[in-house]
């Protein structure tokens, strides 16, 4: 998602470069006190130009966190050699107090808060040296108001502290509304795929399903490896009338089907009591821990079945003899269902692509099955979050809104 902040358009990027050069070199060869001179400030002035010149202009082939961290350090550099150098240029000590919002650019949280800390430091360094060094008194300007110079300073490092938290906070929500367009544009091709093809192919493997179990019964086929081949045929071709009633699932509204006040203890009773002997056969057990009076508005078979997916992948994704634990807890007007595992847990990029059409991390999965999750979900206004660590396990945390 990074990514989709940061990209950069070339054209632009570079017109902006050979602004900032341009000026950068204005303000060396214009009206300088020191041009001409061919000492050790003057010479740093030019190279600190010639290296964050180079910096920005390699940056666009080499988009990665040390060639930003080398532009902060490089530009945070020159910002202060020519407040050391022009000390008769008050306004060099404003460019100082914005050297934080370079890294806001680039849309990454450390690389803000090491520029803030930074900056802090040789802000530290520069009155320091004011004070006890600055014999000539080049920078009286400074020494006159200490204490407001400081106020300002901090005052300046806070404000671009809270343009950043709210910029970030806005970009959060963006991505969020970005994954949920996303989710939502995955649901409406599957379910138009669906709609399109689904009973079309329905209708030809029901007359080849029943064909195959009209000849299997025949007293002709007397090999039994004959007869086995028309099982595994068959078997086969309920599989894929499965797969095609998860898509219908998705595809159809379910208008008809009946919403109610669900006992969420109740209905996770059953459902931890259906799942047992599936969980005693992997050595597994699982842990129920409900709040009472947890109820929410919903269709009761639908929310079962979203409970026993969630809970059949946690049992399978859990090592033999660790524990399923299922907490329900009533949270203001929220039901919060966690349901943790101690298995093998998901990576990042894992967690990102459920909920995907097709994308399943077991061998003969099709992923419908988190999708369908997803749909009931969304369908009753409710939320599901993945959070998951590899060789840690998985919590899986979904909420209803609350009906008492």
């Amino acid at each position: 998602m990074k990514e989709f902040y940061t990209h950069i358009n070339n054209k632009v990027y570079y017109t902006l470069v050979i602004i900032m050069t341009t000026l950068m070199m204005m303000g060396l060869l214009l009206d300088n006190p020191r041009f001409g001179e061919l000492k050790i400030g003057y010479i740093l002035h030019s190279v600190l130009i010639l290296a964050l010149v180079a910096c920005l202009l390699l940056y666009p082939r080499y988009r990665n966190y040390q060639s930003r961290i080398i532009i902060i350090i490089v530009g945070s550099a020159y910002l202060y050699t020519i407040f050391f150098l022009y000390p008769d240029t008050w306004s060099t000590f404003i460019l100082l107090c914005f050297i934080p919002a370079i890294s806001i650019l680039f849309f990454d949280s450390k690389l803000f808060y090491f520029s803030l800390i930074l900056n802090g430091l040789l802000i530290t360094v520069t009155y320091s040296y004011i004070m006890l060094m600055d014999q000539e008194n080049r920078y009286a300007h400074m020494k006159s108001d200490l204490i407001g110079n400081v106020s300002n300073f901090i005052g300046s490092q806070v404000i671009i502290y809270c343009i950043y938290h709210l910029y970030q906070l806005r970009i959060k929500k963006q991505q969020l509304y970005y994954e949920q367009l996303q989710h939502s544009e995955r649901l409406k091709t599957t379910g138009q795929l669906a709609a399109a093809v689904a009973h079309e192919i329905r209708n030809p493997l029901t007359a080849v399903k029943g064909f195959l179990q009209f000849y299997s019964e025949k007293d002709t086929l007397s090999s039994k490896d004959v007869k086995d081949h028309f099982t595994l045929m068959i078997d086969e071709l309920n599989t894929a009338e499965q797969v095609i009633s998860q898509f219908l699932c998705i595809a159809k509204p379910d208008k008809e089907k009946k919403m109610e006040i669900v006992n969420v203890q109740a209905v996770l009773q059953s459902v931890t009591d259906l799942l047992k002997s599936y969980g005693l056969v992997r050595d597994n057990t699982i842990e129920l821990n409900v709040d009472e009076d947890c109820y929410i508005y919903a269709n009761a078979i639908e929310y079962k079945q979203l409970m026993i997916n969630i809970i059949k992948n946690a049992i399978e994704a859990s090592k033999s003899g660790d524990s399923v634990i299922v907490q329900v807890n009533r949270k203001n007007h929220f039901v919060e269902m966690k349901v943790i595992d101690t298995g093998c847990g998901m990576s990042k990029a894992e967690v990102e692509s459920l909920g995907t059409p097709f994308y399943s991390l077991k061998s003969n999965g099709t992923g419908l099955g988190l999708m369908i999750c997803y749909h009931i979900v969304e369908k009753f206004n409710g939320r599901i979050d993945f959070q998951s660590t590899i060789d840690e396990g998985t919590t899986v945390t979904i909420r209803f809104p609350s009906n008492k």
